[in-house]
This record gives C-alpha cells, structure tokens and sequence, in this order.
C-alpha cells in the first residue's frame, strides 16, 4: 500500500499541515477499503483498488472535513454519525468529560444534564463511563437531536434527549433538576471568524460556535442562571450541591469565574487543556 499512501500525501500536500498528512492517507485508506491499521502496514507492495479516491481528495482541498466525508469518527471509545448539524468532536471536549468523570460520583445515581448536546458525544461518553447516572442530552436542533438519537442506538447507550430552547423562558421550567450539568456551548465571538479554518468556518453548524461580541458569556450566564433556579426547585437543602461545568473561549476565563462567584457559585476552578490552555470551568451552587 506505499504506492497509494505516497499518492494520497502528494495529492494533500500543501492543504493540510506535514505532520497530518501520513494519518490522513491511512484513515481514508481504513474507511474505503475495510483494511485495518494493520493490514495496510503488513500489505508490502500489494496494489487495492480505492473507491472513489478522487472525489474524497477532491473534497478535503475543498475543506471538508474528513469527518463530515464519512460521515462518523472515533472519540473516547465511541463511533460517533457526524453530520453538518452537528459539531466535530474534540480532544479538548474529551478532557472535559474526563473532570466530570473526576469530579462527580459514578457509583451514585445521579441526574445529568448535558446542554447543547449535538451529536450527544458528551451525554453517551458520560453515560457509558457511570451506567448508574441518568443522563438528558438537551438541544435546541431537532436534525442535531435526531443524530444524537442515532448515535445512542449505534453505540447501545441509553440517554434521555429533550428539545429546549435554553435562552427561551420556558427553559426557566423545563430544564430538568438535576445534581450535574455540563455544557460546551457557543462561545466563539463573531470577531474571531476571520481567524477560524475554512474547514470549520465553511462546514460547522455557526449556531453551534458563535457568540455576538456584544455578549460574549450570554450561554454561560444564562445556563448558570437555569442552574440557580434548578437549585431552588431541587427541594433538599442537605444534598449536595450541583455541580456545573463549562467548555469555554480562553479568552474568558477569568470573566467566567468571576461571573459564577458573583452569581453565588462556590469552589470555582479554572483548568488549562493538555496544551496550557484555559478551556474548563467547574462551580457548584447549593440547593
């Protein structure tokens, strides 16, 4: 398989950064062909026939992502459908779901509510590390909430979804009490477009990634405040407190902390990201 990894690097060269492109021939040489890592490493100077190699170069100079071509990726040990609806799932999301894991309790039954859902990545990551909780992925796209459910079933994990329009009023009601609630919400200012890859400024869903820069923390303040008022219809003052957690813009770090503080949050913590960077937020507020 040399011959067409060789032909599938000299074909990208030049779009895609040096160091991807290796990986990139193998993946398309997986999905196409069937042939595991293995096989392709083992198969000498065997020739394959790729299907339709021209039309998936053709589309990745274009920018799409080779998620989207294929219509599924790999992420934390699930296969994921992916379509233009929903957001690519990330390594950095990834870490996120790994503090929640840290933080909360898995041996306990607790209510989980993931807001913002999409491809449900984060709801079906959560409930198939800790079967006991009761986890509702919440989403105001019914085409995102529909590959969500796919995703459930394809991956045997068993998640509640609900429609909500959290900047609605009816959310005030409807978001479910809860003891943990998670969220990577919009947060890219439409400021920073120019600074975006066309792969992901041309193909993902913009509803899923901007935020006006006139309000830059309006997902982050209104869940907070839906998470106050969950508090105050949770009923036990003695439980333990809710948990909230954030995927966030680095550039706001310290304004989101200091906005959870000022709104009544407790034992604020801001994490870096495997490369340094403030991209995690976690407060808890009493019922």
């Amino acid at each position: 398989m040399k011959q067409q990894i060789n032909y599938i690097i000299s074909e990208l060269r030049g779009f895609f950064p040096e160091e991807e492109l290796r990986e990139l021939a193998y993946w398309i040489i997986e999905e196409t062909t069937g042939m595991t890592r293995t096989q392709i490493l083992t198969a000498g100077k065997g020739t394959k026939n790729i299907p339709n190699i021209e039309i998936i170069l053709q589309k990745l100079r274009a920018n799409e992502p080779i998620q989207y071509i294929f219509g599924h990726t790999e992420w934390m040990g699930l296969d994921l459908r992916v379509t233009p609806a929903t957001l690519i799932p990330r390594p950095e999301t990834a870490e996120l779901v790994a503090w929640v894991l840290q933080m909360a309790d898995k041996d306990k039954s607790l209510r989980v509510v993931d807001i913002g859902t999409g491809s449900g990545c984060i709801a079906l990551a959560l409930k198939k590390a800790a079967p006991r909780w009761q986890v509702t992925g919440v989403d105001i796209s019914q085409e995102a909430l529909e590959v969500a459910k796919e995703n459930a079933l394809r991956n045997r994990v068993a998640v509640n979804w609900l429609r909500l329009d959290i900047l609605s009023g009816i959310a005030d009601n409807l978001l479910p009490i809860s003891d943990v609630i998670i969220s990577n919400p919009p947060y890219i200012c439409d400021s920073e477009r120019k600074d975006m890859a066309a792969r992901v400024l041309d193909y993902e869903p913009h509803s899923a990634l901007f935020v006006p820069d006139s309000d830059p923390l309006l997902f982050y303040r209104r869940i907070a405040t839906l998470v106050n008022l969950s508090a105050t219809r949770g009923g036990d003052p003695q439980a333990q407190p809710i948990y909230l957690f954030f995927e966030i813009n680095e550039a706001y770090g310290d304004a989101v902390c200091d906005m959870l503080r000022g709104m009544g949050y407790m034992d604020v913590q801001l994490k870096n990201d495997i490369y340094g960077k403030p991209r995690m937020v976690f407060g808890a507020v009493a019922r």
